[in-house]
């Protein structure tokens, strides 16, 4: 919410979709968890108004990119994002990335890299995950819409770390929970069966 408020008071910020996935994936993974399950939406539509943004628009957008993604392979996504290769149905979200990559004042931003990240992720899993390829494609994205290479490693590898350290964080407390509730458990067996139970339940 912080960055997102940044973003938008500052006067070289614009609202793009890869921006948008970036805020919707950032979201979704770290309060991946979160209970309940069901104000997690009214937590993201408060987020995005608190801004006196749609969060609808959010929605939308980062869904049409993972749909693209998900259809093409790690390479066509690579095309599609350095415009070579396009796609009718995407016209609108491709004249977004040469709008980008012709601006020399854009304002790039964590979320940005990993909406990119994202878009990589669903179109390759392994190509992310070996760490040579998943250099080489943050290279040729970067360099397609001129951005900072090293600052989105960077900012990557950060987002990649906090990514496991929240799911460590989450097996910890799952297994404080377990835990917990086996101690609860044993505590009130041994209430069912102490003499004073068995006592009120002779004398009733």
């Amino acid at each position: 919410m912080v960055e997102m408020h940044l973003l938008s008071a500052n006067a070289d910020f614009q609202y793009d979709p890869i921006y948008a996935l970036g805020v919707v994936t950032a979201f979704d993974r770290f309060m991946l968890g979160y209970a309940p399950e069901a104000d997690r939406l009214s937590i993201f539509n408060g987020l995005c108004k608190s801004l006196e943004d749609d969060p609808d628009r959010y929605k939308l957008d980062a869904h049409r990119l993972e749909s693209l993604a998900q259809r093409l392979s790690g390479q066509e996504l690579l095309s599609w994002i350095d415009r070579s290769t396009s796609f009718e149905d995407t016209a609108d979200l491709q004249a977004s990335l040469g709008a980008i990559a012709s601006n020399p004042q854009f304002k790039y931003s964590r979320l940005f890299a990993i909406g990119l990240f994202s878009l990589l992720e669903k179109a390759d899993a392994d190509m992310v995950k070996d760490q040579e390829t998943r250099n080489d494609a943050i290279a040729k994205v970067s360099a397609a819409l001129h951005l900072p290479e090293d600052k989105v490693n960077k900012d990557l590898d950060l987002y990649r770390s906090n990514l496991e350290k929240m799911a460590q964080a989450r097996i910890v407390l799952q297994d404080v929970i377990q835990a917990e509730r086996k101690k609860r458990e044993k505590r009130d067996t041994k209430v069912a069966a102490s003499p004073s139970a068995e006592s009120s339940d002779s004398n009733s």
